[in-house]
C-alpha cells in the first residue's frame, strides 16, 4: 500500500466519525455555510502576470516537519498583503498537521480573499465541511477518485457555490476525469506514489488541458525563473507551499519571490 492508499484509507475512517458527530443540516447551521463564495477561477483567469496561490502547511508525509513555530492567521495575512491571489490551508490531520481550527484562523484574518480547503475529498459530506468553515475551492485529487466520483462530487461542489480544482498527474487522469463542472485543472509535478517532482510534469500537459479551464502548476516551483517558464505554457496559478513554509517568516519569502517575478518579466518576455 502506497501512501496515497494510506491517506485514503483513513480519510474513509475520518469520514465516518465526523458523520457520527456532526450531521450535515447541523453543518448547514454554522455561521460560514451562508457565506458567499470568492471566485478564484475568476481571478485568475482575468490575470495578464503570474498569480501565486500560497499555502499553510505544517507539515507533509516526504518531507516531515516542514514549520510548527508559526501560526495561520499570522503567514495568511502576510500572505495576503505580500499579493497571493488565493490561500490554501491543509485541514489533513494525520498526514499533513492541518486541521479545520488552522482553515478557521486563516478564514477569520482574511474574510475576502478566495480560499482553498486542501484535503483528500472522497465524499459529500466533506464539501458540506469544507462550506461551512468557509471555503471557496475544493480539491478533487484524480489519483484517488474514479471518474464517476469526480462528476458526481464536482456537480454536488457546484451546487453548493464552490469551485473545483481538479489536481492531475498524467494525461490519462486528465482525460478521464475533466468535465464541465470543473473550474480549475491543477497540474501536480509531484507524483503522490512516490513523491518524485518534477515540472516537466506541467510542460508535457499544458497543451492537452482545454483553453476553457484555467490552468495551475503545483509543487516543486521554487523560483521565479520556473513560473515564468511555466506561465509561459499558459499556466495562470503557481500553488506554492513548501518552498515559504520551510523559511522563518513565510510572508516575506513571498514577498521576494513577488519582486523576482517581476525582474524576471521585465527581463525575460515571454518566449518558449
Amino acid at each position: 500500500m502506497n501512501i496515497l492508499d494510506k491517506i485514503v484509507a483513513r480519510k474513509r475512517e475520518e469520514v465516518i466519525e465526523a458523520k457520527q458527530n456532526k450531521s450535515v443540516s447541523e453543518l448547514e447551521k454554522e455561521d460560514l455555510f451562508a457565506r458567499k463564495t470568492v471566485s478564484l477561477a475568476a481571478a485568475l483567469r482575468n490575470a495578464s502576470s503570474p498569480k501565486i496561490i500560497s499555502e499553510f502547511k505544517r507539515k507533509s508525509p516526504s518531507k516531515g516537519i516542514i514549520n510548527d513555530q508559526v501560526s495561520p492567521e499570522v503567514v495568511t495575512f502576510d500572505y495576503a498583503n505580500a499579493g497571493a491571489v488565493a490561500l490554501s490551508v491543509l485541514t489533513d490531520i494525520d498526514f499533513f498537521g492541518g486541521s479545520f481550527s488552522d482553515f478557521l484562523k486563516a478564514r477569520h484574518a482574511n474574510p475576502v480573499i478566495p480560499m482553498l480547503r486542501k484535503d483528500f475529498i472522497i465524499d459529500e459530506y466533506q464539501l458540506y465541511e469544507a462550506k461551512a468553515i468557509g471555503a471557496d475551492v475544493i480539491l478533487l485529487i484524480a489519483a484517488c477518485l474514479t471518474p464517476a466520483e469526480v462528476v458526481s462530487l464536482s456537480q454536488k461542489a457546484h451546487e453548493l457555490g464552490l469551485e473545483v480544482l481538479l489536481e492531475v498527474h498524467n494525461a490519462e487522469e486528465l482525460a478521464a476525469t475533466i468535465g464541465e463542472n470543473i473550474d480549475i485543472v491543477g497540474v501536480n509535478n509531484r507524483n503522490l506514489k512516490t513523491f518524485e517532482t518534477s515540472i516537466e510534469t506541467s510542460i508535457a500537459l499544458s497543451e492537452q488541458i482545454p483553453d476553457s479551464f484555467v490552468k495551475i502548476s503545483e509543487s516543486g516551483l521554487k523560483n521565479a525563473e520556473t513560473i515564468h517558464r511555466l506561465h509561459g505554457y499558459g499556466y495562470k496559478g503557481f500553488l506554492i507551499g513548501e518552498t515559504f513554509m520551510k523559511t522563518v517568516n513565510p510572508g516575506t519569502a513571498l514577498a521576494d519571490l513577488q519582486i523576482d517575478l517581476t525582474q524576471q518579466s521585465n527581463l525575460n518576455p515571454l518566449v518558449l
